[in-house]
């Protein structure tokens, strides 16, 4: 079970790494499970193609968000499903289902040309483009009170009867007594039920206080680097939590926002490219529009009358 630090699961961490590593830089060999769907093993060499091919900006998103990366991989898990689904019923072979394909061939080959067209040369931007972005954008670039946090879960199973959850609580009364004595990161590689985080010593990570679960925030949010939290239940569980470190609000350094400047340049250079082309394109190429075919473009065609 997911902690409530949204801890990334392992899914989500094999995911984020391929969208990171090239194929090139893996061993041939490296093609690790992130998923299993109706008994299926889904390998990342199957998944790594979609997520590869989208725009910079969109990786940038996946990467910086677990659960939107989470849900697109799901999807595209579910997209692989239905297709084949489809292939099997020869629903690719209707007459107005292979018109739609063939549109959609002609916008990709179109599309991923005009891409190609618009690429950035890798040493965009400068170390002082992106200094004077930082320079422009500081005052807003503001990041908000952070916890490292670690954690220990004792799970408590949805419907589990009275018995379970006293047998539940007596762990956590003995895990309470042995943190009196005991290193906080030991004790959670023992006892934690979440087993991702336990691997780490319980180290949930770097959150904002939006992050956290709210009922553990109003916890966390006043205590001293150092403190434990006295168990806190919730629906699914039992949380005993540690301030490792804290950051203050402050203003965010160069360093910190770097990459995420040099991706805004780099994804606002390669638009203003494609709308360069176009219109270059337009201007060699124009096209003159019958106004009045074109407002009845929309309208329903008029129906084929009987024949006698």
């Amino acid at each position: 079970m997911l902690s409530v630090f949204s801890i990334r699961p392992l899914v989500l961490s094999v995911a984020a790494a391929f969208l990171a590593v090239s194929p090139s830089a893996r061993p041939a060999d490296a093609d690790p499970v992130i998923g299993r769907v109706a008994g299926v093993e889904i390998k990342t060499s199957q998944v790594r193609p979609y997520l590869s091919g989208l725009p910079e900006a969109d990786r940038a998103a996946l990467s910086s968000n677990p659960a939107l990366l989470s849900q697109t991989v799901r999807s595209l898990v579910l997209q692989q499903i239905l297709f084949k689904e489809a292939l099997a019923t020869g629903w690719d072979k209707l007459p107005e289902i292979a018109a739609q394909l063939e549109r959609l061939k002609q916008a990709a080959i179109a599309d991923t040309y005009l891409q190609s067209i618009s690429k950035i040369p890798e040493g965009y931007p400068s170390e002082a483009d992106v200094k004077a972005l930082y320079e422009a954008r500081k005052a807003d670039l503001n990041v908000p009170k952070q916890l490292r946090l670690a954690q220990i879960y004792i799970a408590i199973p949805p419907g589990s009867d009275k018995a379970a959850a006293e047998k539940a609580g007596a762990r956590v009364d003995s895990i309470m007594k042995a943190l009196k004595s005991a290193d906080f990161a030991d004790v959670a590689r023992d006892q934690s039920d979440e087993r991702e985080s336990a691997a780490r010593g319980g180290e949930a990570g770097w959150l904002a206080e939006s992050q956290i679960q709210p009922e553990i925030r109003k916890r966390v949010s006043t205590m001293a680097k150092g403190s434990t939290t006295e168990p806190i239940r919730l629906g699914d569980g039992f949380y005993i939590v540690k301030v490792l470190d804290i950051r203050d609000a402050h203003t965010a350094t160069l360093e910190e926002v770097k990459a995420q400047l040099i991706r805004a340049l780099r994804t606002e250079r390669a638009r203003q490219n494609r709308e360069a082309y176009l219109a270059k394109l337009q201007q060699q190429n124009p096209v003159a529009l019958d106004e009045l075919s074109l407002s009845k473009l929309l309208e329903a065609p008029a129906a084929t009358p009987p024949r006698p």
